[in-house]
């Protein structure tokens, strides 16, 4: 990997980007606001010298048990993102042709793409080890665990890495790489864990397929006490998982240098010199009446994302409802339990697909312009006299059809549990009506990212990373206000550097080049509604929740509107030069 001329090529120039230190001091940053927002929820006021040491050892495993699953959950997230991404993009703007000319070999190839577009999930993974190590100051973890941790994630990158750029090298549109890629991941995982279920527990291999589940062996290594009941030592260790996430990382690898130079380049190009060649007669053929709005046209009646987006369908139906099933039929139903004091298993499956079908919408509208951009036909509509407003207003509509199933999928969940009595009859118009609010965010912050980003990597990022850590930040609040359990006055004060930090973050997404008093009023405001909202629902809140959620999503989705069909954003992308 170190002579590979393409990570080579991304190790020297990253380090000279500004961004590639403000990333890696940002992550750090972000751990140590979260140590601090952990320790004020827990401890409170309370003065240091009355702190037992067992207080502060308590303390230090809570912190560490969120990080290690918080860090396990962004580096397979952000390593499906930035692998699958990478290569997307050099597929759609038509340059890894280039590269298959060169005298590169196929392993060298594969494994340069995959692995530049992952140094810096690789320096992050890195410059989180000091911050584990101040944590084993407080008591309650040992080093082997940090050790594991950390080694743990590496692999699970490798394998991750691996397996989203065998998905990229083989489709075409990004949204399909994107999308096939998540769910795979999502679908692999549970298919592991129904596999480990079902063999004895003292089957052989059992340890070794579980350890194909990242999580599972996390749960290990931060538990080894539950683990461990007999008079032995206690030991921790994840070598079962390590060899095992090894071994498939290399499996994927190989197979898709065998297949590099069939899938690549794809057929379309094959197709259209033999064509230029031959044809001598032009025979006039049958054209289809265009609608008066052409780009709502495209984006409904030809295949615009790709011709087996019915896979990506068909899988997602299938994950949503063997999800719900396993929820329904969980022994946590028939013992009552209530995840946070509050959410029913049902409801956590409920929670679990709508944010799926948030993340796959988000990604739709995003990669629906930046594949644009790449292909180079954005400049095309631009010089035609097709409107802002026409424009915007037809990707909107393209998306909401093509994203229909990713809509209905989580309703129709919520009309079966309501009439299971799973659910109120005012939870559910509540939970129906925040989840629409929720959808319409998702595709218009998309929409807005591929409209302001220049780079589609940028943009992709940008947009998925918006959603994603809403969704990691209302987690944690979640987890750690139940520790607590107070009102909102009882708790801003703990959670207001978090608050304030993730604005900031917010407020620079949303007005990267665009500066507006709308954008930033309603990324400032954003934060602290949802912490609003979230306190309101764990003390039981209903109509509040709804109204706050309402408001606080629905003023960005119209700062992100009203700018881009008002011929704001497309103006700007007619004298915009893609920077990539």
């Amino acid at each position: 990997m170190f002579n590979n001329p393409i990570f080579i090529r991304e190790a020297l120039t990253s380090p000279r980007q500004l961004k590639h230190y403000l990333i890696r001091s940002g992550y750090v940053a972000a751990v140590f606001i979260l140590i601090f927002t952990a320790g004020q929820t827990i401890l409170g006021t309370q003065q240091i010298q009355t702190t037992t040491i067992g207080e502060f050892a308590r303390l230090g495993n809570l912190i560490f048990q969120m990080i290690a699953f918080l860090q396990l959950l962004l580096v397979l997230f952000f390593t499906l993102l930035f692998s699958a991404g990478s290569i997307a993009q050099e597929k759609d703007r038509g340059t890894l042709i280039l590269l298959l000319m060169t005298e590169l070999k196929d392993r060298e190839l594969v494994s340069g793409k995959t692995q530049s577009s992952l140094l810096i999930v690789y320096v992050l993974l890195a410059s989180s080890i000091p911050v584990c190590v101040f944590l084993h100051l407080l008591g309650g973890i040992e080093l082997t665990q940090i050790l594991w941790m950390e080694l743990l994630c590496l692999i699970t990158v490798f394998a991750t890495g691996s397996w989203a750029a065998l998905v990229a090298f083989w489709r075409e549109k990004t949204f399909q790489t994107l999308a096939i890629s998540v769910l795979g991941m999502v679908v692999f995982l549970g298919i592991v864990e129904v596999i480990v279920n079902l063999l004895p527990a003292d089957f052989s291999l059992r340890p070794w397929i579980a350890g194909l589940n990242p999580f599972r062996s996390l749960y290990e290594i931060l538990n080894p006490l539950s683990l461990n009941t007999g008079l032995n030592p206690i030991t921790v260790s994840a070598w079962p998982s390590l060899i095992s996430l090894f071994v498939l990382g290399v499996a994927l690898k190989a197979f898709t240098v065998l297949r590099l130079r069939v899938w690549n380049p794809s057929r379309s190009v094959y197709k259209a010199t033999p064509k230029a060649e031959k044809e001598t007669v032009v025979v006039k053929e049958k054209s289809r009446v265009i609608w008066s709005n052409p780009v709502i046209w495209r984006e409904i009646m030809t295949k615009a994302y790709g011709r087996k987006v019915f896979v990506i369908k068909l899988a997602y139906f299938l994950l949503a409802g063997f999800t719900l099933w396993s929820a329904v039929t969980s022994e946590a139903v028939a013992e009552g339990v209530l995840y946070l004091g509050v959410i029913p298993p049902q409801g956590l499956a409920f929670a679990g697909i709508a944010w799926l079908s948030l993340v796959l919408a988000n990604t739709q509208a995003v990669t629906s312009i930046t594949t644009e951009k790449d292909s180079k036909t954005l400049e095309l509509l631009l010089v035609t006299d097709i409107s802002a407003k026409e424009f915007v207003l037809g990707k909107l509509g393209g998306i909401f059809y093509n994203s229909k199933e990713l809509i209905l999928v989580p309703v129709l969940i919520l009309c079966y549990l309501v009439s299971q009595g799973a659910f109120s009859t005012e939870g559910f118009l509540c939970a129906l009506i925040g989840f629409l609010a929720l959808m319409i965010f998702a595709i218009v912050l998309g929409l807005h990212m591929g409209l302001t980003y220049d780079n589609s990597r940028s943009a992709i990022g940008a947009s998925l990373g918006t959603m994603f850590f809403l969704f990691v930040g209302i987690g944690i609040f979640m987890i750690l206000l139940v520790q607590a359990r107070s009102s909102f006055a009882l708790q801003l004060q703990s959670f207001l550097v978090f608050i304030v930090v993730g604005s900031a973050a917010l407020h620079s997404a949303l007005t990267h080049r665009n500066p507006s008093r709308a954008l930033a009023i309603s990324a400032w405001m954003l934060p602290f509604l949802t912490f609003y909202a979230i306190t309101s629902f764990l003390l039981g809140g209903t109509l509040g929740v709804l109204v706050t959620i309402l408001f606080a999503y629905g003023l960005p989705v119209l700062s992100m509107y009203i700018p881009a069909v008002s011929e704001f954003d497309v103006a700007l992308g007619k004298t915009t030069f893609d920077k990539g």
